[in-house]
């Protein structure tokens, strides 16, 4: 009986020992992660997340042996807007909207829409575009890697920016003097105009338009909507300024790289669902969002073609001196200029002024 127990327990050891690693692994496994966004809940970009996100890369490691867990922390808890890229990062939290609008030094080729206006109204085609670019291509998956994140997917589109005032617009002129409020980069788009532009972010916007700090904003309107905007600056004008890609969701590269591969292909599942429900929940909203406004007292009009050619003929060309800048820096920002602006013309883009090319 001694012989044949100490056989047993020899075959047990060595059918342990030659076990894949992977069997081994798919053991069950709670994966436990903080998300982190500057903007509350109330926004699509950080609703994904708890929506779309999380309930997919459950059900992608359905019979794995691993479960995934995520509590989310938004409206600036842990990081505030601005900050989640350093959050994510530095291991704060494990997974977070990475604002490259908010991040312009850090995630400096990603703001590379923001510097060109006036290319396409088309959310999707700009988002789509970027996502592909993001994972085919060195030069913009670098600035992730330098600081220790991982591209995950879900880019957060943008709707057209409109210019949402105090007062009527019917000609440029009007804006001569005003305090207009524009987000990162966006700052650049008033060069031109005669306004004087302010830095600001959605947090702020409303409380700002209604003490006067702002006489107006660059904004899109699916965010106008929920932000109440109308109420403070109830004049819509329709400029076609452009949709924009403003961040990404990432994830911490050493906690990534720890996960079992089922966990990481789970989580890019998430992202890629994230996106297609973003997309459309957006594209379908931001038609809605006018209709809104005007319902609820906003004047909204179409400005006239000859005005849009004005203010981007009269605009600074700021995509090529930050491309310049960026150059003398050691990152390819004349390159990815130009790949963004010929993909976009391929992909059927008419800018008013195809900034790459002056």
């Amino acid at each position: 009986m001694k012989k044949t127990l100490a056989s047993l327990t020899l075959s047990a050891v060595l059918a342990l020992s030659a076990a894949p690693v992977a069997s081994i692994n798919a053991w069950a496994d709670d994966v436990k992660a903080t998300a982190v966004a500057g903007h509350p809940p109330v926004f699509r970009w950080v609703k994904m997340i708890p929506e779309v996100f999380v309930p997919t890369v459950q059900k992608e490691l359905e019979g794995s042996g691993h479960t995934f867990t995520v509590d989310l922390q938004a409206g600036g808890a842990i990081a505030k807007v601005g900050e989640e890229l350093e959050t994510v990062g530095e291991g704060l939290a494990e997974i977070g909207t990475v604002q490259a609008l908010f991040d312009p030094a850090k995630l400096a080729v990603q703001n590379v829409t923001y510097y060109t206006p006036f290319v396409s109204s088309d959310v999707k085609q700009i988002s789509n575009m970027m996502d592909r670019l993001h994972k085919e291509d060195a030069r913009l998956q670098q600035a992730y890697t330098d600081n220790n994140i991982v591209y995950l997917g879900a880019p957060i589109g943008i709707d057209d920016y409109l210019l949402m005032t105090k007062f009527p617009i019917n000609s440029l002129a009007d804006l001569d003097g005003k305090k207009i409020a524009a987000p990162g980069a966006a700052i650049n788009w008033l060069s031109g105009t005669g306004a004087v532009g302010v830095s600001g972010n959605l947090t702020t916007y409303y409380n700002e338009l209604k003490t006067g700090v702002y006489d107006g904003v660059i904004v899109f309107a699916s965010a106008a909507v929920p932000g109440k905007l109308y109420e403070v600056a109830p004049n819509v004008t329709r400029m076609g300024l452009g949709a924009q890609f403003a961040g990404v969701l990432g994830a911490n590269k050493d906690w990534y790289d720890a996960q079992p591969e089922a966990v990481r292909m789970a989580l890019h599942k998430g992202a890629d669902a994230a996106k297609d429900w973003y997309n459309d929940d957006l594209t379908n909203f931001a038609a809605k969002a006018l209709e809104i406004m005007a319902a609820n007292g906003a004047t909204v009009v179409e400005a006239p073609e000859d005005m849009r050619k004005a203010w981007a003929a009269g605009m600074d060309n700021a995509a090529k001196a930050w491309a310049a800048d960026l150059d003398g820096k050691g990152v390819k920002g004349t390159e990815v200029l130009s790949l963004y602006m010929e993909e976009m013309r391929k992909a059927g883009a008419t800018p008013l002024r195809n900034w790459d090319k002056e």
